[in-house]
């Protein structure tokens, strides 16, 4: 898949970076995120916090703090006119600068995009990307990655759950657009979205990436520990790996309305009434997890369902990646790859009746369809840059 890249820098909004520290040191470019969402706060509190407490002689590299959806966060609201977090396609950013009327949303896009690539142009790696959301349900915090290795790896140092396979439900958040330039990125979902714990999670998330990072020496913060131990009590020590295997898509003209009191990683049973569709009860079709029921009216998401996947699972779709075993796949009658860059294959939808669909969750690829007829299938560890993060301590 060809990334969309920045050709020039916009003139950016003063007040969308709230902080910016380059330190005396070289180190990392971490990179905060706050606010995608309009009426999702936690981070931004967070992030203002801490950039008081930064200086020059005690970050190493460089960090900072950005606001997604300036209109959106002065009004409290979600979005303005469309999901600012579900428009960053290839086709959407190349669409944008031949434009002459843009959205709301399409304004804070563009600004975004020139901002990001600023970064990344002017800046030295490895680079980290943060991006801090809150949910309308009760929850644990907890973290979602696109499944690449370097994801994973670095996600696996914080004590919450991790749920795999965002992308595959979920077409252009920001974070996957990034994840397809090969860096690392992942998204921090605190808390409930007016609970003051949800703070508290923001801050120990953004102490915790920049010890993990080496963007500042952990052994000088006194409150690591601290740190580590609010999320670790905070999400009840569940830090298991999960991912999702459902998700209610809400349509145009639905009336659509979640049964009140579900939390995220709640146990649910089979036949479970969760919803109501049309006034008609929508049923539960796994033994699983809830994540994520929506409990605002703004949200094309109903809810997602979870499950946990088993270590061995895990350890053996690395090894599979590192040794590049999909070359296999596309050997095969009906998988081709898209182009010679060998990120995404090609799957006719009739050869797909014949492979389980873990198979190519393990060797890395999700789904999205292309025709009628055909699948294309993305890998995320074709574009990664491992070389840029293979000596960091996590890895």
């Amino acid at each position: 898949m060809t990334q969309v890249k920045s050709k020039s820098i916009t003139k950016i909004t003063t007040n969308r970076i709230i902080g910016k520290v380059q330190g005396v040191k070289k180190g990392p470019t971490v990179v905060f995120f706050a606010g995608i969402h309009g009426n999702e706060k936690a981070g931004v509190t967070a992030l203002q916090k801490v950039f008081k407490e930064f200086t020059t002689e005690t970050i190493n590299g460089t960090v900072y703090g950005i606001l997604g959806n300036l209109k959106a966060l002065e009004k409290n609201q979600r979005y303005l006119e469309e999901d600012l977090n579900r428009i960053w396609t290839n086709n959407q950013l190349r669409n944008i600068p031949h434009k002459a009327n843009l959205n709301a949303e399409e304004k804070e896009q563009k600004e975004l995009f020139a901002l990001l690539h600023h970064i990344i142009e002017n800046h030295s790696g490895p680079f980290y990307f943060i991006d801090f959301h809150t949910t309308s349900s009760k929850t644990l915090p907890f973290i979602t990655i696109n499944d690449a290795i370097i994801n994973r790896k670095f996600s696996s140092q914080f004590p919450v759950p991790i749920v795999l396979g965002i992308e595959e439900y979920l077409n252009g958040p920001m974070l996957s657009y990034i994840n397809a330039l090969g860096y690392v990125s992942l998204g921090f979902e605190s808390g409930q979205h007016e609970e003051q714990e949800a703070i508290v999670n923001c801050l120990s998330f953004i102490y915790l990436t920049m010890a993990f990072t080496k963007a500042i020496d952990s052994t000088k913060t006194k409150d690591y520990t601290k740190y580590y131990n609010q999320l670790k009590t905070a999400s009840k020590k569940q830090d298991k790996v999960f991912e999702i295997v459902y998700l209610h898509t809400i349509k145009q003209e639905e009336d659509f309305k979640m049964k009140n009191g579900f939390k995220s990683f709640e146990d649910i049973k089979k036949n479970t009434v969760l919803a109501t569709s049309n006034n008609k009860p929508v049923f539960s079709k796994y033994n699983a997890k809830i994540f994520m029921p929506l409990y605002q009216a703004k949200g094309k998401e109903g809810y997602f369902i979870i499950k946990s996947i088993a270590p061995f699972f895990l350890k053996l779709s690395t090894v599979l990646r590192r040794i590049k075993a999909d070359n296999f796949l596309a050997m095969l009658p009906g998988i081709f790859w898209e182009n010679e860059n060998k990120n995404a294959l090609i799957v006719n939808l009739k050869v797909t009746r014949f492979f389980a669909k873990s198979i190519f969750h393990l060797l890395g690829y999700r789904n999205q369809q292309a025709d009628a007829t055909h699948l294309k299938l993305y890998n995320r560890e074709r574009v990664s840059k491992t070389e840029m993060y293979k000596d960091e301590k996590w890895y």
